[in-house]
Parts: structure tokens; sequence; C-alpha cells
């Protein structure tokens, strides 16, 4: 087994005492307090995550456009220079390759965020579509990200960055420094809550997270691990790749059809998810609150008068509405809010009883979002992945 990669932050996280796991092939933290009291800040302040895990692939020149516009389901041609767009990179049959954020630096430049699980993956799949004059280069191990995330993650960063935050609106970003370091300062996050994703140099990702850890005390900020950035993005009822979304699984079946270009098409899978949509999906994505005591967790069956239905994707407690919620897939007919269905928890192996059957009911997602969206646009859009 190969050794587990560590972001450059990886000495702060131990100085901070923060529990290290395994995860997507990296050393991360999962959590520095406990996950509900990071959770809570992010809600009512602000976190700290370090996501420097992800990866970011660049494709310049000539060709760049038409080659990111042949690659994913959301337009490019269109996405001015400082603006950012959430599509999904799609196979041939239309499974989901990953998703991914598409920043547009200039006309010939942009570059794709993307999951830290599939990096190598995404890098072969982009390299093998992408016209003769575009370059792809994979930057990921020089960069460092950081997400600042929470209603106060504006207060916070505006006192060590030199980028106008107050009209930067969602899905947009601008280069300055911040901490006195070169970054791109991108508003988008993965919790839900309002945020910047902050891209820099590795070499400089530990004097900026001090900074920023420093900048956030008076206004209340945590450092946050991958623990409670699952349960803020279940909560806004964000997909995760390798859950919600794998080389199977069409977006439409997911419900994320309004990141897909049908009208236009013309990326790797559009034909697939148009006959895959045309012959009717067996199954839709959809979120549930427990009811009965107990927690959902990911593969747990789904029943619904006496059947096997469906699967859970994603379970966690919500630390926000203070009740278990999941996401799950079911047949379309089930996906409709208020139908009460069954979670079968499995009893470990060797127990004298079977499984344990939990109530629960189809809501409305996302599950939790804000009051007053920020920028005039709803933080629960679809902004990024872990």
């Amino acid at each position: 087994m190969s050794a587990l990669k560590r972001t450059p932050l990886y000495d702060a996280h131990r100085a901070l005492g923060a529990r290290l796991v395994p995860f997507a092939g990296w050393e991360m933290p999962v959590q520095y307090r406990s996950i509900l009291e990071e959770h809570a800040a992010v809600r009512s302040a602000a976190g700290l995550f370090d996501v420097s895990h992800m990866g970011e692939i660049h494709v310049s020149g000539p060709g760049a456009v038409a080659s990111v516009e042949r690659l994913v389901t959301c337009p490019v041609a269109s996405l001015r220079a400082g603006r950012v767009r959430y599509g999904l990179l799609c196979n041939e049959d239309g499974g989901v390759v990953d998703d991914v954020t598409v920043y547009r630096l200039a006309d010939d430049h942009l570059f794709l965020c993307v999951n830290a699980s599939n990096i190598e993956k995404d890098y072969r799949w982009i390299a093998r579509h992408a016209l003769p004059d575009a370059r792809v280069e994979d930057r990921s191990d020089r960069t460092g990200l950081l997400a600042l995330q929470g209603p106060a993650s504006a207060a916070v960063l505006s006192r060590v960055c030199d980028v106008p935050l107050a009209g930067m609106k969602r899905f947009t970003f601008a280069e300055g420094a911040v901490a006195g370091a070169g970054a791109l300062v991108s508003r988008t996050g993965y919790t839900g809550s309002d945020g910047f994703e902050i891209y820099l140099d590795a070499a400089d990702a530990e004097r900026v997270f001090a900074a920023l850890l420093d900048a956030g005390k008076p206004h209340g900020l945590a450092p946050c691990g991958l623990g409670a950035r699952d349960t803020l993005r279940l909560e806004a009822a964000l997909p995760l790749y390798g859950h919600e979304l794998d080389d199977t699984t069409s977006p439409l079946e997911a419900g994320l059809g309004r990141f897909v270009k049908r009208e236009t098409g013309g990326f790797v899978g559009a034909e697939a998810i148009e006959r895959r949509a045309l012959a009717g999906h067996a199954r839709a994505l959809a979120g549930f609150v427990v009811e009965g005591r107990g927690i959902a967790r990911a593969e747990h069956a789904i029943f619904c008068g006496g059947a096997r239905v469906g699967v859970v994707t994603s379970g966690a407690p919500s630390p926000t509405l203070g009740k278990p919620i999941g996401l799950g897939y079911v047949p379309p007919a089930l996906a409709a809010p208020g139908t009460e269905i069954e979670i079968h928890v499995s009893r470990p192996s060797g127990s004298r009883t079977g499984d344990r059957a939990i109530a629960a009911r189809i809501v409305d997602t996302p599950f939790w979002k804000p009051t007053q969206p920020t920028g005039g646009t709803s933080t629960s859009a679809r902004p990024h992945t872990a």
C-alpha cells in the first residue's frame, strides 16, 4: 500500500491537535475539537478548511475553450474571465467521470478544480479528449487551497486581503494578495453557507492559514475538518462523488439537470444522457428526514410498502436541524416529498436479530439554506465537492 499524501498544512494540523484520518489517498484532519462545534461555527460565524488535496487541472492555448466545452456539461464559451461555473465530466455512456468547477482565467486559459480521488483519472480523461492546440497541465501538487466558510467569512478575509470583497458575487473570483501571498480568491464553497475558496502557492499555504486563524479570532473562526465539511454539505444537499455520483450515474438521475446544456449538447456523453432520459430513469436522488430512532448511513437499504426500493448514498445527523437526514436513490414515483419510507439498518455480523427498520420521510432539499443569500444568488446552488 502506498504512503498517504500530506498537504502543505500537515504540520499545522498536528500542532492544532487535529485527528488525522486517511481520505482519498491523503492524511487529512477529520476534526480539531468536535464536529458539532465546527459545524456550528460555520453556520453562525466562520470555519477554515484545508482542502489542498483537491486537484487543479489547467487547460490553455488556442483550443482551450473548445476543448473544455466538449468535455463539461455546462456552457464554457459564454463564461467570462473572472467567472466560475459548476459542471460535470461525463463518459460516453452518460455517467459522471467527475463533478468540477470551471474557472475562466483568460480568453485562452481555464482551470478545472476536481475531486482529490479523481485527479489522475480526470487528467488522463481531459488530456485524451483535448484538441491538439490545447495544453493540459496538472498543477495540483504545487497548489494550496483553503476554504473560508460562514457568514463572517468576508469580515475575516477582509482583514488580510486586498481584494475588494464587498461587491464580489457568488461564482466570481479575483486575484490579489492574502496575508501578503499572491492568491486567487473565489466566492465559492461546499457548505451551503456564504464563503470563499483561496487558491495559492503551496509554499504559502501554512503562513496564510495561520494569518486567517489569527484574523478570525474576534469573529469566532474555528479550524474545521472533513467531518464538519460532510455534515455541512449534506444539509445543503450537495452531492459527493463516490456517493451520489459515479461513472454509472446520469446527472439527470442526480437532479443536476440545470447544470447540463441539453439544448446544445456537444459534450462527451450528451447523446447517451438524452437516450437514458428518453427511456425513463429507473431512479432519482431524493432527500429524507429520519423520524424514527437511528441514523441512516451510506449503503443502508431503503424500503417502501414492504419492498426494497433503493439505497442510501449519504446520511448523518444534522447539527442544525437536530435530526438525522440523508440522500438516496429511489424510483422517481417515490421521490415526491411526503412519501413515507423505511431505512433498514444492518445489524452487526453474528447478531441474533435481523435488520432494524427506521421510519423516514422524503422531503424537499436542500435541508437547510441561508435566510438571506449573498450577492443575489442562493448559496445553496452547487459550488463544489470534497
